[in-house]
Order: structure tokens, then sequence, then C-alpha cells
């Protein structure tokens, strides 16, 4: 089998070995090739078998280019980008990578309300800078301390994800609600299932770990943002399409909205007009949720075995 890895820097920037791949063919390996639709990508594949993405784009154009194209393996659990449906008219299987990531996100996510309570990273700051040091006081803070002992979490999409971060929570002592369209037996012993409504009312913090569907998309907006308590907090580790992103700002900026922590934007990597750069209290890290070293290891092991299942006849993980 030809296979060709179209951008493997960010899962393995030099800290993972690609052996378990190159054992099961002839493996080409780029470590970037290109973000939007473009002609290099066609050109890359070639007659290439399997192609290993991430994020490169795979649309119906490439497709109909490489006809010797037999499986596209994704090395995360998001498969947007490429288009699975009229893959799986050609008969091409889409595999992903579904649950390698399920405790880093969710620590992830409860990584960034807590800077957001705390302010660790400016503190820091300002000691280095000698303010501690040039104090009057004994101690000092710049921003409000947030307890949250005792407040109430809602999370959109109480998944695998959403129930790692809602142990977290309720190790925190937090009231935690959940919204999901397919309530489990697992999730309720973790949250109180409630409508969104009341999710949107209730909550002191609101976490979104929901897919990226035609009924989420856009689901933080300016109607739901003003049903929400006066100075929420907002976190969002999944995708950025779930924001309208300038309403956010503009909540974030009148107050209505606290502060927001954000690992996702609606286009990445984020561009210099994005209103969010310039909102008030909004904290944008790089999609870096999902990038700890053991995870990104799993994302190989499970892609091997995704391959290697497939080359074997008995393909697993199929998402078309």
């Amino acid at each position: 089998m030809k296979i060709v890895v179209l951008d493997g820097y960010t899962e393995n920037p030099g800290d993972l070995s690609w052996e378990g791949l190159e054992q099961l063919g002839d493996v080409t390996i780029y470590d970037r090739t290109s973000y939007a639709d473009a002609p290099v990508i066609a050109e890359r594949i070639g007659d290439a078998e399997i192609i290993v993405i991430n994020k490169t784009p795979i649309t119906k154009e490439t497709m109909d280019k490489c006809p010797n194209l037999k499986l596209i393996a994704v090395l995360a659990t998001g498969y947007n980008v490429v288009d699975y449906q009229y893959a799986g008219e050609k008969g091409i299987p889409v595999v992903n990578v579904p649950t390698y990531g399920t405790q880093i996100v969710g620590q992830y996510a409860v990584g960034l309300l807590m800077e957001i309570c705390s302010h660790y990273g400016h503190h820091d700051q300002t000691v280095k800078e000698g303010k501690w040091e040039n104090n009057v006081d004994w101690c000092y803070w710049d921003y409000p301390m947030i307890e949250l002992y005792g407040k109430t979490a809602g999370i959109i999409g109480l998944g695998r994800i959403g129930q790692a971060t809602a142990r977290i929570l309720n190790a925190m002592d937090m009231k935690v609600l959940a919204y999901d369209s397919f309530p489990s037996e697992a999730g309720k012993k973790l949250a109180e299932y409630v409508d969104l409504d009341t999710l949107l009312a209730r909550s002191d913090v609101i976490f979104l770990h929901c897919p990226l569907f035609p009924d989420t998309q856009g689901i933080i907006n300016k109607e739901n943002i003003s049903k929400m308590k006066d100075g929420v907090i907002i976190i969002n580790n999944s995708r950025g399409q779930l924001v309208v992103e300038q309403d956010l700002a503009d909540a974030l900026n009148s107050g209505k909205v606290y502060a927001a922590g954000l690992d996702v934007v609606s286009t990445e990597p984020v561009k210099g007009d994005n209103p969010l750069l310039k909102a008030k209290n909004c904290f944008i890290t790089p999609h870096i949720s999902w990038a700890a070293r053991d995870s990104r290891q799993r994302i190989m092991d499970i892609t091997v075995s995704n391959i290697k299942a497939f080359i074997d006849g008995k393909p697993v993980n199929v998402v078309n």
C-alpha cells in the first residue's frame, strides 16, 4: 500500500515515531500541505491508496483527481474537513480517532476556567516584574478571585468529554446541569439533565462539549446569551462554529458575559479581524486541548490500527 501523510507535523513534531505506519506500506510524510483547498493536495496524493490527514481538506474535486484513493484516515475525532458523504458515494471509507482525548480535553476545559477564576499567568508575570517585591501590602490581586464551590456549571453535550469534565466539576463540589439530545444512565450519575433554556438560565459557567451539527452551529448567539445569568463564564474547546463570535464579543464587552475561555475559533488559524481578539476578558489558546504527548501517541496508535484493520478487510471507526 502507498500511504501519504499530508499534514503530519502537529501530530508528530518530532517526539513520536511513524514506525508503526511505515510497517504497513510505502509511506511519504509531509509536515504541512494546505489548510485550504488547493491543487497541491491532489498532486501530493498522486496514486496513493491511503491518505492520512489532520486538517488538510479533502474535497470532491480532490478525490476525483485521485482515482487510486481507497481510504482516508483522519488524525482526529472531527472529520468535517473531508467531504465524507461524497467519499462514501465513491466507496472510500473515512476513519477517525473517536476516543483518544477524552480526559485531556476535559482537563483542559476546566483549566481554562481555573485561569479565568484566578489569572495565574498574569499574577506570575507581575511577581517577576517586581510588583510583589515593591508592594505596600503583603499580597495583591489585579482581578476578582472567583470561588467555584457551590456554583452551577452547565454542560452542553454530555458525551464522553462532557462526562470527563463533569467528574472534575463534581470533585470541586459544583452543581452540574447538562443538556443533551441523548441522555444516558452514565450521564445521570454525573449531572441533572435539563432543557437548554433552563441550563442557560441557571448556570454560572457554561461548557460547550457538543459536536458541530446544523442544530448546534451558533448555539451561543445573542438570543441565547440574553437568557443567561449576568456575569456568566463560557468555556469552548469543542468547535469554534458553535459560537456566533460577534455576539459573544459584544456580550463580553458589555459585561453580560464576564469571561470566555476558548481553545477554538470559527476559522483556524485565527484571523486578525476576529472580534474576540479584542474582546474583554477573552482567553484564547491555539486549539491545543488535545496536544499532550500521551494523547497524540494514542492518536498515532489508533490511526495505525485503523489502517491495519482496513488492509485486513475489517475496517473500524468508519464515519461514513
